[in-house]
């Protein structure tokens, strides 16, 4: 098998949202495009070739690797979008749930990275993009077990980087802020909820659809990971937004407990 002049992108999780916006300016941008959704799609975005994919499934992960291999004969960039939300006191999830989050959110990654490995490590090059979140960065109130797996992605991704550079892989990571995407679409909610939470937990769902609300258009994200996927020299993160841009500096930069001090106010909790 040859490698062409045309570049091959899988996105996962392209079915709406963050995933299929992206797929479609990576489209732009000239590459051969391959989605993966859940389910059937009932209409197919002009230019995309959507495939079935459940990435919590091992068996699922390498037929839709190996369709597109078959289809195109390489596989330059690997876009990790398929995710789920869960919001909620930590200690309403059960253990079960809290696998279920992970299993998508990490593993799933995991699982793709691991079928294109291979591929790109025989092409001597391909670039994988992950898409953390700010929550990567800082912890989220009433958000502990999404965060926990981003901040995992964050470790794996940038541990992984230095593993496969040499081979001509490149792993970075996309760290966008609140986007305005379907709220109820990718959530799950505690299965095991405690009286203790309901009137903080109502007031930090009212807080997160406000603040998707008025959150970066999806665009913004896309545009990022267009720039992470064709850099020469890829950074090693690339926050897309204005907000993410500037919780990375608080983090960064900022003394812990100042910054403590304003999660708990913007969160609306008390000090």
């Amino acid at each position: 098998m040859s490698k062409t002049d045309i570049r091959v992108a899988l996105v996962t999780g392209a079915s709406s949202g963050i995933g299929l916006v992206t797929a479609q300016a990576l489209r732009r941008d000239g590459y051969r495009v391959f989605g993966t959704s859940r389910k059937p799609m009932p209409n197919t975005p002009d230019g995309i070739t959507m495939l079935i994919c459940d990435v919590t499934d091992d068996v699922s992960v390498q037929a839709a690797v190996d369709e597109v291999l078959s289809r195109t004969g390489q596989i330059d960039l690997l876009v990790n979008n398929a995710g789920i939300g869960l919001l909620g006191g930590a200690e309403e999830s059960s253990v079960a749930q809290a696998k279920t989050v992970f299993d998508v959110n990490v593993f799933g990654v995991l699982r793709m990275t691991n079928a294109v490995l291979p591929i790109m490590r025989r092409q001597r090059s391909g670039r994988i993009v992950n898409l953390s979140s700010i929550l990567g960065l800082i912890p989220s109130p009433y958000n502990a077990l999404y965060a926990s797996t981003k901040h995992a992605i964050e470790g794996y991704s940038e541990s992984l980087d230095h593993e496969v550079r040499t081979q001509g892989i490149r792993v970075v990571l996309v760290e966008p802020g609140v986007t305005h995407t379907s709220f109820e679409e990718n959530l799950t909610r505690p299965d095991q909820p405690l009286a203790v939470y309901d009137t903080i937990r109502a007031n930090a769902e009212k807080l997160m659809r406000d603040l998707i609300e008025k959150g970066d258009a999806p665009e913004i994200v896309a545009a990022t990971v267009v720039r992470a996927a064709n850099a020469p020299s890829p950074k090693r993160r690339y926050t897309a937004g204005k907000v993410a841009g500037q919780v990375r500096f608080m983090r960064r930069f900022l003394p812990e407990a100042f910054v403590d001090k304003n999660l708990r106010k913007f969160s609306q909790l008390p000090n």
